[in-house]
């Protein structure tokens, strides 16, 4: 059903477009668009207006990413129906808040988990999984040094390592946050590790890509990605750079020969990547494939995280978009920025004139037609002479 309908908003009257669409995914929701369709809870919070009544603050998510929802009335009767996790069937009206499209919700209810369709509410990589292993294994294949070749081996022989590895997310919500996210980031880091192994003569490249596919193996086990993304018990106590290191010892064992010193050296990349104290690394790298490793994460985390946020933002007017926490700034849309909307034209209406006199003289043919000292001219030069 398209058309529209008048809405009476808390600032002015708006007009709405009615979008009934059983499947408005995240990415395609534009401002004061009325939606009627399913989302998953991403988080929920109970809040207090000031008046002393709850409202609900909701991260709704679907496999194209997530918005920011508020359901301010009669919060009361369903604010115990559902809970993270569960699916919901929502009806409300987006508008933008901030700079970002925010939905206002003003009913929901709970589905049944067989009302859904998993595949539409779960984000995923655009590219296929088992093709990227492929790709992956032909890294592996590539190496010459046996002992690193023989600890990826190690890891990627393991199925329940190989099956997490190929589904597990790079991280919550920052940067390829979604399944397979994991595999992806470090596809797309390998390309980079090639590039600039080759550009810096002092650099190894297979301790560099080495360092690149096991520098987050901790996050198989450190995320939860069965269903929505969090973090397990085991991610919560220790993080991904323990669990990694813990994962490294046992299979390093199961190399035969594997040198001490170059066990140092893979487990230094793991635990510097992060590249500074305060960002979680317990060392800052300390040789020049740890601190390759370490900017080249930070370089395609980065620029994932301006890819998904120019994306998400392209519904919006204006040149800038909203305030990105993770990279502490806004961003300039480029493209819009180069390309501007065309301006819509402003119709000119035509200026009137008073008709002259059919008798005009010399004093009156430089008056100013169409003004009023004019027009008072003209007329008294028309009376006639008594």
């Amino acid at each position: 059903m398209d058309g529209t309908r008048s809405w009476n908003g808390n600032i002015t009257e708006i007009e709405i477009e009615i979008h009934l669409m059983k499947n408005a995914y995240v990415r395609d929701l534009e401002a004061n668009q009325q939606i009627h369709t399913t989302f998953l809870v991403g988080s929920k919070d109970i809040r207090q207006k000031k008046s002393g009544e709850p409202f609900l603050s909701l991260i709704l998510l679907d496999k194209s990413g997530d918005i920011d929802a508020k359901m301010w009335d009669n919060v009361a009767e369903v604010m115990d129906t559902f809970e993270r996790d569960d699916f919901l069937k929502i009806k409300g009206v987006t508008q933008v808040f901030q700079n970002k499209i925010q939905l206002t919700i003003h009913k929901l209810q709970k589905i049944d988990d067989r009302e859904a369709d998993f595949a539409d509410f779960f984000p995923s990589s655009r590219h296929d999984a088992n093709e990227m292993m492929v790709e992956l294994e032909a890294i592996i294949a590539s190496f010459k040094n046996p002992h690193l070749k023989g600890l990826l081996e190690a890891f990627f022989a393991d199925p329940d390592i190989r099956q997490r590895y190929r589904i597990a997310p790079a991280a919550k919500t920052i940067h390829h946050g979604w399944l397979s996210g994991l595999l992806e980031h470090v596809l797309s880091m390998c390309k980079l590790a090639d590039f600039t192994a080759g550009h810096y003569p002092i650099v190894d490249r297979e301790l560099l890509l080495t360092g690149v596919i096991l520098h987050d193996i901790g996050k198989i086990h450190e995320l939860t990605y069965q269903r929505g993304f969090g973090y397990s018990d085991e991610g919560q106590l220790l993080g991904h750079i323990i669990i990694a290191m813990r994962m490294l010892d046992e299979k390093i064992r199961l190399v035969d020969g594997f040198p001490v010193n170059l066990r140092t050296l893979v487990e230094h990349m793991v635990v510097s990547h992060h590249g500074q104290l305060d960002y979680g690394s317990p060392k800052v790298p300390m040789f020049a494939e740890a601190m390759l490793l370490h900017h080249l994460d930070n370089l395609d985390s980065k620029m994932e995280t301006v890819r998904g946020a120019l994306e998400r933002d392209k519904q919006l007017e204006g040149n800038w978009t909203g305030w990105i926490n993770s990279l502490d700034r806004v961003l300039l849309k480029k493209d819009h920025f180069l390309n501007p909307p065309a301006a819509t034209p402003t119709v000119t209406t035509p200026v009137t004139t008073q008709p002259l006199p059919t008798t005009e003289s010399k004093p009156a043919a430089k008056a100013q037609q169409g003004s009023m000292f004019g027009d008072k001219l003209l007329g008294a030069l028309a009376q006639p002479k008594s």
